[in-house]
């Protein structure tokens, strides 16, 4: 198991068990002192139970970023009630560690299994991860990211924006 992973499974079985967030250790690896966006996914058997992250950096390192988002996704994602003890030996998590968003200029730049994407219109937004079963037209992929921003899904005067993940299971 990636440590990114092993880091979301400690995180989520500490603060369920036992209501407190994993202290942060004096020393953490380098590559987790980067900052980035991250998202966080949790299954159970094999059914979305949890997903929840930044799309641009909010605390200062990754390391931190990942618990943050791990807690979040276990208790603070709104389509499911949070995560019990009872469920954590059903659970498969993922890490996605997000490239800086990049404009879009053309619809011929963008490719679902390959980029997510951002679509912004005024004040709302919606993010759709990249690689995600059943999704697998640009068509699609702009239709359910905007409709998660609330944008109507034949708008297409919004802002597109592509990023790439590394994905952690």
């Amino acid at each position: 198991m990636h440590f990114y992973v092993e880091l979301v499974k400690k995180t989520v079985e500490e603060f369920v068990k036992k209501g407190r967030i994993p202290s942060i250790p004096a020393e953490i690896p380098e590559d987790m002192k980067r900052k980035a966006g991250v998202f966080v996914s949790i299954k159970k058997k094999g059914k979305l139970r949890g997903c929840i992250g930044t799309f641009l950096p909010f605390t200062e390192n990754i390391y931190t970023e990942i618990v943050r988002n791990a807690i979040a996704t276990a208790t603070e994602d709104p389509r499911f009630p949070p995560i019990t003890e009872m469920e954590l030996d059903d659970l498969e998590y993922s890490v996605d560690i997000l490239s800086p968003p990049q404009p879009v200029k053309s619809l011929d730049e963008l490719d679902p299994k390959k980029y997510g994407i951002i679509v912004v219109k005024d004040w709302k937004k919606g993010l759709l991860l990249p690689d995600i079963e059943g999704v697998n037209t640009v068509d699609e992929q702009l239709k359910i990211a905007k409709l998660k921003a609330g944008i109507d899904p034949f708008d297409s005067d919004v802002e597109i924006f592509k990023f790439k993940v590394e994905r952690y299971r």
